[in-house]
C-alpha cells in the first residue's frame, strides 16, 4: 500500500475542513443573513416600541411630545413610525421640527411628511445656525409655521410671494430625518398606504393584540418594489387616543448588501481559497516537520543506531517529546556500547578460557612426554644395573641415568620457575651494569657449541653500555636467545648480534642468524611454554620448550619491548633495554 506522509494528510485535512467552514459560511450567509437581519429588526423595533409604551404609561404625554419621541426613535432606528388610535386610525403625528429665535419669540417650522423632499431642507443644520424660512402660519399667534423654502443665511431674501411670511432667526433646536440613502420623508407617506393593506388582510387578528404582545409583517411598495418590515403593538398608554404605535422600515439595506456580498464573494472566494490552501499547506508543514524528525529518529533507533539526535528545541509538547527522546537515545547507546564491550570481553575471556585450556593440555601432554622418556631410559638402565649387567658397562649406566635425572631436574625447575613468573611472584633486582661485557661473556660461554657447527658470532656495540636492569634475569634471556639462535643456525653460517641506542633512555639488543624461518603460526606461538619450532622434538637439540616463555615473561617485568620477525636469511629475536641514567636501588619489587 502507498504510504501517505503526515504533511499530505494534515494538508488535506485542513484543506477540506477550511473550505467546508468558508463553504458553510457562504451558505449560511445566502440562506439565513437576510432572515436573520429581518429578525434582529423587528426585535430592535418591537424594543424601542416597549420602551416608548413604558416612558408613556410613566408619564403621560400630549402629542408635541409624543411626536418629538417618535422622531427620536426614527432617527435612532431608520425607520417610519406613527400612533394610531383604537380604531388604528394615524393621529399624524409631526415628528420633524426646527426652532427659531425671532426677536422676542420662538417660531416652530414644522416639517411635514407631505410633499416635503430631502432637497427641500439645507444640510447639516445645527442649532445656533441662522436661517430664513419662507411660508405660512397655522395658528393664530403665529408661532408655527408651515415652511415652503428654507434657506440657510443671515440676510432676508427677496419679497416673499403674495400670502407668505417670511422669518429669520436663530436656531435654538431641531429634529430632522437623518441623512439615508433614500427619502425619508417619502417613506413616512407610505405608512398609511401600508397601514390599509395591512389592516385589510389581518384586522380580526390585529385587534386582539394585547399589552407586550407585537405582530409584524414583510410588506412591498408597489411603486418602488422595496420590501418593508412593519410591526404593531398596543400601548401601555394612559391616554385614550394613544392605543397602538406603528413602525415600519425598509428592508432594501439588506438585499443590497446580500446582492453586493454575492457578487464581492464571486471575486474574493478564490482568493480566499488560495490563502487558505496555502495557509493549511503551512500550518501543515509547521506541525508536522517536527513529527517527521521525530519519525526519522524513532527508525534510527529501530534500526539500533542511537547516536542520531533530534533538532527540535521548541517550548512545547514536540520539545519536551524530543528531550525525552534524545535522552532515551543516549541512554540506549550508552547501554549498547557497554554491552557491545561487555559483549567483546566475554568473547575475549571465552577465547582466552579455551587457549587456556588447550595450552593446559599441551603442557600435560608435554611433560608427559618430557618425563617419559627420561625416566623409560632411567629404568631401562636401573632394570640392567639391576639385572648385573656386564662390570665394565656399569659406570657407562650410572652415567646415562645421571644424565637424564639432570635433565629432569632442569625441566622441573625451568616449569617452577615458569610458574613463579606467571604467579607474579618473582622479584627484580634492578642494577647498573655493563650490558655489552655480559652479552661478550655469553657468547664464549657458547664456544663448544659454536665450534661443532663451525659458526662465526659477529657482535657490534658501543663500548661501555650501561643500563638499568637485573643483571641475572637479563644474562638468562641473552642466554637463552643465543642458544636458540645457535641451536636453529645453518653449518658454516653467520650469527650477528647488536646493541645499538634507540633513544636517550633505551637500547635494543637484536640478534639474528642464519637458519629456517618461521611459519605464521610459529611466529605468534613461540613464545608460548613447551613450544619449539622442530616438531620431531630431537631431544639433544630441541630444549625443553620452556626457554622462550621464561624470556617472555623477564622482558615483561622489564618493561621492555620484544619480538621476533623473519628476515632474508633467517630469523631475528629482539628486545629492548632501559639506559642507566643514575643510580638506581636494590630490591625494586615487581607488582
Amino acid at each position: 500500500m502507498k504510504k501517505r506522509s503526515v504533511t499530505t494528510k494534515l494538508f488535506a485535512a485542513t484543506s477540506i475542513f477550511v473550505l467546508v467552514l468558508l463553504g458553510s459560511i457562504l451558505i449560511g450567509q445566502k440562506l439565513f443573513f437576510e432572515r436573520y437581519y429581518q429578525s434582529s429588526k423587528i426585535q430592535d423595533l418591537t424594543t424601542a416600541v416597549e420602551g416608548f409604551s413604558y416612558t408613556f404609561a410613566q408619564q403621560p404625554a400630549d402629542r408635541n411630545t409624543a411626536a418629538r419621541y417618535i422622531g427620536t426613535i426614527m432617527n435612532e432606528y431608520d425607520a417610519s413610525a406613527a400612533i394610531l388610535d383604537k380604531r388604528f386610525q394615524n393621529l399624524r403625528l409631526e415628528p420633524y421640527y426646527i426652532d427659531i429665535k425671532v426677536r422676542d419669540k420662538t417660531v416652530t417650522i414644522r416639517i411635514t411628511s407631505d410633499g416635503t423632499q430631502s432637497g427641500d431642507i439645507p444640510q447639516k443644520l445645527n442649532a445656533g445656525d441662522i436661517i430664513t424660512v419662507e411660508g405660512f402660519f397655522i395658528d393664530e399667534q403665529n408661532q408655527v409655521m408651515k415652511p415652503v423654502t428654507i434657506t440657510k443665511s443671515a440676510a432676508l431674501a427677496a419679497e416673499p410671494n403674495s400670502g407668505h411670511s417670511q422669518v429669520t432667526g436663530v436656531i435654538t433646536e431641531l429634529l430632522l430625518p437623518d441623512q439615508r440613502s433614500y427619502n425619508p420623508y417619502y417613506q413616512n407617506m407610505l405608512v398609511e398606504q401600508a397601514l390599509r393593506e395591512w389592516m385589510a388582510q389581518e384586522m380580526d387578528s390585529l385587534s386582539q393584540l394585547g399589552e407586550g404582545q407585537a405582530a409584524h409583517m414583510k410588506w412591498s411598495d408597489p411603486w418602488s418594489g422595496v420590501n418593508y418590515m412593519l410591526v404593531l403593538e398596543r400601548l401601555r398608554s394612559g391616554n385614550e387616543d394613544m392605543s397602538y404605535m406603528f413602525v415600519m422600515t425598509s428592508l432594501q439595506p439588506v438585499s443590497e448588501a446580500v446582492s453586493l456580498l454575492t457578487s464581492y464573494f464571486i471575486y474574493v472566494v478564490p482568493s480566499v481559497i488560495m490563502i487558505l490552501l496555502l495557509l493549511s499547506f503551512v500550518f501543515s508543514r509547521i506541525v508536522s516537520k517536527p513529527l517527521v524528525a521525530l519519525s526519522q529518529l524513532a527508525a534510527r533507533m529501530a534500526n539500533l543506531d542511537f547516536t542520531v539526535r533530534t533538532p527540535i528545541r521548541s517550548q512545547d509538547e514536540f520539545g519536551e517529546l524530543s528531550r525525552s527522546l534524545n535522552i532515551l537515545s543516549s541512554n540506549l547507546d550508552d547501554t549498547l556500547r557497554e554491552l557491545t564491550n561487555a559483549n567483546t570481553k566475554l568473547q575475549e575471556d571465552m577465547q582466552e578460557k579455551a587457549r587456556l585450556e588447550r595450552l593446559r593440555k599441551e603442557l600435560i601432554a608435554n611433560i608427559s612426554h618430557e618425563l617419559k622418556t627420561p625416566l623409560g631410559i632411567v629404568k631401562g638402565f636401573a632394570e640392567g644395573l639391576q639385572d648385573n649387567v656386564a662390570y665394565d658397562k656399569r659406570d657407562s649406566y650410572v652415567a646415562h641415568i645421571l644424565s637424564e635425572v639432570d635433565k629432569m631436574n632442569a625441566l622441573i625447575m625451568d616449569m617452577l620457575e615458569l610458574s613463579r613468573y606467571e604467579a607474579k611472584a618473582v622479584r627484580l633486582n634492578r642494577s647498573n651494569y655493563l650490558i655489552d661485557e655480559q652479552v661478550r661473556k655469553a657468547v664464549d660461554s657458547f664456544d663448544v657449541q659454536r665450534s661443532s657447527k663451525q659458526l662465526i658470532i659477529e657482535f657490534t656495540s658501543e663500548e661501555h653500555v650501561r643500563v638499568t636492569a637485573d643483571a641475572r634475569r637479563m644474562e638468562q634471556v641473552i642466554v637463552n636467545l643465543l642458544s636458540n639462535a645457535i641451536r636453529h643456525a645453518f653449518e658454516h653460517s653467520t650469527i650477528r648480534i647488536a646493541l645499538n641506542r634507540i633513544s636517550t633512555e633505551q637500547y635494543s639488543f637484536q640478534i639474528d642468524n642464519n637458519g629456517p624461518q618461521l611459519s605464521e603460526e610459529q611466529l605468534l606461538r613461540v613464545w608460548e611454554q613447551f613450544y619449539r619450532g622442530e616438531r620431531s622434538r630431537d631431544r639433544k637439540s630441541g630444549g625443553t620448550g620452556l626457554g622462550l616463555a621464561i624470556c617472555r615473561h623477564i622482558l615483561e617485568l622489564h618493561g621492555s619491548t620484544y619480538g621476533v620477525e623473519n628476515t632474508k636469511n633467517g630469523v631475528s629475536f629482539y628486545f629492548t633495554v632501559d639506559r642507566s641514567i643514575g643510580e638506581v636501588g636494590d630490591n625494586n619489587v615487581h607488582e
